[in-house]
């Protein structure tokens, strides 16, 4: 099987093209899928570097990826939904580290996945599974945003910042998103109301008054903020920073869902979220990849095709 993999811990020289590496194996409550994009997230290249090793059992080689596109490949027997040549789009997080995303097979749990998206193309879905989640599970459990109300989302042209604002939009919501001045327009076509500009001084001096809900998606001195930027501080949360619990927040960690995901896919069918790509990367060049990505200013999301 063709796949990137790494045999230990490291920056991204450790991630090496393999052709040596022995097709995943298929249980009764597998699916696996020939993959046709993936996608690289700020946790790849932590658990490439190890920040994850005390979370999940870790087992080399390892291919790295959680997001995932592709084509059923086969099934196991205790598979009802799903069949050969089926499209599917995933969050494809196991109870181990091993079998990633970034591989002609992978080995599906069938909770992680659900039917792709009609209207996107493979690249675009893989895109979209691990931070829409994230956002949509902020915006709909954490803070169960509702319409009407004003909604802050921090780095919001970033990879769920972007989700986040569409779904917030669609659950009517007045969204207001800090960013660099550079991304106004491309977040006023996404529909956000106001835009913020991150490096103007404190958001919390630039807001007219407080929002109803924040979703930081910066931590540190942008969450050391958020409690002046919000009535009431019951109603931020915070994926990138646990801190956000002792100040009587919330801290997200994104899970698979593939309630969440169907109901991912039916917002990007009704035009109500769209995927915007930073860059393509074939299999080969995943570390150039995994580079950009570690880089921290990438509008949209980075993706990795394979055929």
């Amino acid at each position: 099987m063709r796949a990137v993999a790494y045999d230990r811990f490291g920056g991204p020289e450790v991630l090496h093209l393999r052709d040596d590496l022995p097709d995943p194996p298929v249980g009764p409550d597998t699916v696996l899928v020939r993959t046709r994009a993936t996608a690289v997230n700020p946790v790849d290249i932590g658990i490439r570097e190890g920040q994850l090793a005390g979370f999940f059992p870790h087992r080399f080689p390892i291919v790295p990826g959680w997001d995932l596109a592709g084509v059923v490949e086969s099934v196991g027997p205790a598979i009802a939904d799903l069949a050969p040549g089926d499209e599917v789009f995933g969050y494809l997080r196991r109870d181990d580290v091993q079998w990633g995303t970034a591989a002609e097979l992978v080995p599906a749990p069938p909770r992680c996945l659900a039917r792709k998206p009609s209207s996107l193309s493979f690249a675009e879905a893989a895109a979209l599974p691990l931070a829409g989640l994230t956002a949509y599970q902020a915006l709909t459990e954490a803070l169960q945003v509702a319409g009407g109300e004003r909604v802050l989302v921090h780095r919001a042209a970033g990879g769920v910042g972007f989700f986040a604002v569409q779904i917030a939009v669609a659950l009517g919501a007045h969204v207001i998103g800090t960013a660099s001045p550079r991304n106004r327009g491309f977040l006023e076509d996404a529909g956000v109301a106001e835009v913020i500009d991150h490096s103007a001084g404190p958001v919390s001096e630039q807001l007219p008054e407080p929002v109803d809900a924040v979703l930081d998606l910066v931590g540190g001195d942008t969450l050391a903020d958020a409690p002046k930027q919000v009535r009431d501080v019951s109603r931020i949360a915070s994926v990138v920073d646990p801190s956000v619990n002792g100040m009587g927040g919330r801290y997200v960690f994104v899970r698979p869902d593939r309630h969440d995901l169907e109901e991912l896919a039916r917002m990007a069918d009704a035009g109500q979220l769209r995927v915007s790509i930073a860059k393509a990367f074939p299999l080969e060049q995943l570390a150039e990849a995994h580079e950009l990505v570690a880089g921290g200013h990438v509008r949209g999301k980075v993706v990795v095709t394979l055929g």
